[in-house]
């Protein structure tokens, strides 16, 4: 994040999820439920589940977890019909925010958003208002300590599969890929015996915005906080240069 470490971030996040497993289980049941219902339930000819699969066992997921959840999300008429829904808004300080949900109960996910934009001092938007101020972009990240390839070598390799971009940074290498282009850098990365720290289709800010006012900062951290405790909430994109502190 603008000059900052993302690998820090998403260690960062890790812990506070680690706290927090009841959520983070919630929010990976109801993908793998999508998961199942647009490709089906074989993570061999599903990427999407495969993908999936993945972040649950990197978020120590027992297996009889996942493979109830794929059972039940197969069987005809035993899972829950989840709806993707994206929000857009603005927080304080000139900030842009982004918010995907999958939930069984548009009006109690409304709500709860908007109450959350409200209490940090920020406001929902009309569709498109700053998806524009982000590009979507597979992005893949590895941890230096557990990579045997040189960056060079590394390097090649995804960029061969068709990554569109590769960063070294001081404990972290990070990949980014055309959304269409993710499947197959994942796919090499996995052949060569590399397993990413983070591997995802995310929305990156083409510019960061700082924020000095604390009560601005305090109420950008106060939209994020409630967001991250919603159950509906998959995943908070935003625009704010966070400082690595925080």
């Amino acid at each position: 994040m603008s000059g900052h470490s993302k690998f820090a971030n998403i260690k960062h996040k890790k812990e506070k999820n680690d706290a927090a497993k009841g959520k983070i289980f919630t929010v990976i049941g109801r993908e793998i439920a999508v998961a199942v219902k647009e490709g089906g339930p074989d993570p061999s000819n599903n990427f999407k589940l495969a993908t999936v699969i993945a972040k649950a066992k990197a978020n120590n997921m027992p297996n009889d977890t996942i493979e109830r959840g794929i059972k039940k999300a197969s069987g005809e008429g035993g899972a829950v019909d989840y709806k993707n829904i994206t929000y857009e808004g603005y927080g304080p300080g000139g900030t842009a925010i982004i918010v995907e949900a999958l939930t069984d109960n548009s009006n109690r996910t409304a709500a709860n958003v908007k109450s959350a934009f409200s209490k940090g001092k920020g406001s929902i938007g009309t569709p498109g208002c700053v998806s524009f101020m982000f590009d979507e972009k597979g992005q893949i990240i590895i941890d230096k300590e557990e990579c045997s390839m040189s960056a060079d070598d590394l390097m090649m390799e995804v960029l061969d599969a068709g990554a569109d971009d590769f960063k070294e940074e001081d404990d972290s290498f990070e990949i980014l890929t055309a959304p269409e282009a993710f499947q197959g850098v994942s796919e090499a990365l996995t052949k060569a015996g590399i397993t990413p720290v983070s591997a995802e289709i995310t929305r990156i800010p083409q510019n960061y915005v700082q924020v000095t006012d604390p009560e601005n900062v305090k109420g950008i951290q106060r939209i994020l906080d409630l967001l991250d405790e919603d159950d509906d909430v998959q995943n908070v994109y935003h625009n704010w240069d966070e400082p690595e502190d925080n």
